[in-house]
């Protein structure tokens, strides 16, 4: 048995580096890592025979009685974590309010990584998106979700909030190590309580319509120090696909017009500074004024004059006015044309 368990110390301690140094190159891989669509890793709970320590001291090995072993976060240091700890309220909605620091223009978040999972909340189609609704704030969007439905916490973290909540009606609010919080609203019933901690799969309540709702349905939020941004920019709820290991987030994110943007090619487009879109803006406009002009030289057609020819004759066989051929070519009723003269007729 201790030959077993030190062959198995050696294989962990030999994947931790290696987690480690992927998370050193991490951001060098931003463009592909990031974009990396990653599986609903939702499992079946299962009794742990024992726990090993690895050579980084914030991180366990957690042996199972099925054979199978998998990496964890200790408890005891993840608990004094400041995220955990600072503007920890269990009854404000936004416990940052006080905070005057901005959200920065531009910022990057760990969704998942080695040691954390991810489970969808419901796969279904969203039936209400993030933005303004009947001219109110809609914070994050709507899940058709049948009463009594169990409810699943999207990734591992401590419970902020467990309580009947005004329009959200039954309530849970989760923390996570990134710093975003994820809601859970008008649950008919929670079964956790502020301080818990939950890993990503744990069914935290159960689907309802309390509150301000106008039936079953579940009420899902994401936000980063109290401001609210579209859930789709993380997750795929028709797959269940969660869209970024790593994201890059913008300020402009958190704006209640600004929905999730599909089929971007280049992330580089999501990420650029105010100057920068200033300078797109005007190069696009240049651009575009270009192709009018282009299309307009395209469609011009010329008269040449002829003996014999006049203004109201030209204007029938072209069929136009003699007021646009004036306008035209810069003319006057009364002037008299000149044979071999080119008239624009469009």
């Amino acid at each position: 048995m201790k030959k077993e368990v030190l062959i198995l110390l050696t294989l962990c301690a030999g994947i931790s580096l290696q987690a480690q140094e992927e998370s050193r190159e991490a951001d060098s891989l931003r463009h592909a890592f990031g974009r990396q669509q990653v599986q609903n890793l939702a499992q079946k709970s299962t009794p742990y025979a024992d726990t090993l320590d690895t050579g980084n001291p914030g991180v366990k090995v957690v042996l199972y009685n099925n054979g199978t072993y998998r990496y964890v976060k200790d408890p005891t240091l993840v608990a004094v974590d400041s995220v955990f700890t600072e503007c920890w309220d269990t009854r404000a909605v936004n416990p940052y309010k006080e905070e005057p620091d901005p959200i920065p223009d531009r910022f990057s978040i760990w969704v998942v990584d080695t040691l954390d999972s991810y489970t969808c909340p419901y796969v279904v189609h969203p039936r209400s998106l993030f933005g303004y609704r009947h001219g109110r704030r809609h914070q994050g969007i709507d899940l058709p979700y049948p009463t009594g439905t169990p409810v699943a916490v999207a990734f591992d973290g401590k419970v902020r909030i467990s309580d009947y909540v005004g329009g959200y009606g039954n309530l849970v609010v989760v923390r996570h190590a990134n710093g975003l919080e994820t809601f859970y609203g008008h649950l008919s019933k929670r079964n956790v309580e502020s301080g818990d901690w939950v890993s990503a799969g744990d069914i935290i309540g159960l689907g309802g319509s309390t509150g301000r709702s106008t039936g079953p349905h579940l009420h899902f939020e994401v936000r980063y120090r109290g401001a609210a941004m579209d859930p789709a920019w993380l997750i795929d709820f028709e797959t269940g696909t969660l869209r970024h290991r790593l994201i890059k987030i913008r300020s402009w994110y958190f704006n209640p017009n600004q929905r999730y943007v599909q089929n971007i090619d280049d992330e580089d487009e999501i990420f650029r500074t105010d100057e920068e879109d200033r300078l797109l803006a005007e190069e696009q406009a240049k651009k575009e004024a270009a192709a009018r002009a282009a299309a307009e030289a395209a469609a011009m057609r010329y008269h040449t004059v002829r003996s014999g020819d006049t203004l109201s004759g030209i204007a029938k066989k072209y069929k136009t006015s003699v007021r646009e051929l004036c306008r035209l070519n810069n003319i006057k009723e009364t002037t008299v044309l000149q044979v071999g003269k080119r008239l624009r007729v469009r």
